[in-house]
């Protein structure tokens, strides 16, 4: 393996985090509806764990209303059943078709708990682009011990991984400071 090739793993490692993150980023409610806050949700079908989304169909027919249409009709009470279960924080409505969430207006002090909630999110993000910079570095540490490669570029190897961490950790805070702003307007 090369120094070209540690570089540019670790900066697919580092994007990969910046896109998890976003990802759970989007789980996190705001005032308005939004089926990828049902994305961590999993129901206990035929004895697998299946997410909420493999098994309905999941629309906003407006801002404040997420409406869940299971394909198997059967699954209804126990889509439902996960639902309440989940950390969601919203309360099923079955009608015996389809499964209606009323997304509630966020108090001030609810809007404040979801943005610390984001701010862990995005913390668990840099502990990742660390982890993938800490890998990164070990990489070249070790060509450079077997002699692969001299100290001169070894430390220039590691001072590119740190602008890359640099750089993701950056992009990582916009999007926090993104979403933290989403979540404050009302």
């Amino acid at each position: 393996m090369s120094v070209d090739d540690i570089l540019l793993e670790t900066e697919d490692q580092m994007q990969k985090s910046i896109e998890a993150t976003q990802r759970n980023f989007n789980t996190i409610r705001t005032g308005r509806a939004n089926a990828s806050l049902l994305d961590r949700i999993e129901i206990d079908y035929y004895g697998a764990q299946t997410p909420l989304k493999q098994m309905a169909n999941i629309s906003t027919p407006d801002a404040t209303t997420l409406m869940i249409q299971p394909y198997d009709a059967s699954s209804l009470t126990t889509i439902e059943k996960a639902i309440s279960m989940s950390d969601v924080g919203l309360t099923p409505n079955n009608d015996g078709r389809v499964i209606r969430l009323n997304i509630p207006p966020l108090t001030s002090e609810r809007r404040k708990e979801f943005v610390k909630t984001a701010g862990k999110v995005a913390e668990e993000g840099r502990v990742s682009i660390r982890n993938q910079r800490r890998n990164g570095i070990d990489a070249v540490k070790k060509l450079e011990k077997a002699s692969d490669i001299s100290e001169d570029e070894s430390r220039d190897a590691q001072d590119e991984i740190q602008k890359l961490t640099d750089k993701y950790i950056a992009k990582l805070d916009e999007a926090l400071a993104a979403k933290e702003k989403d979540i404050m307007t009302v």
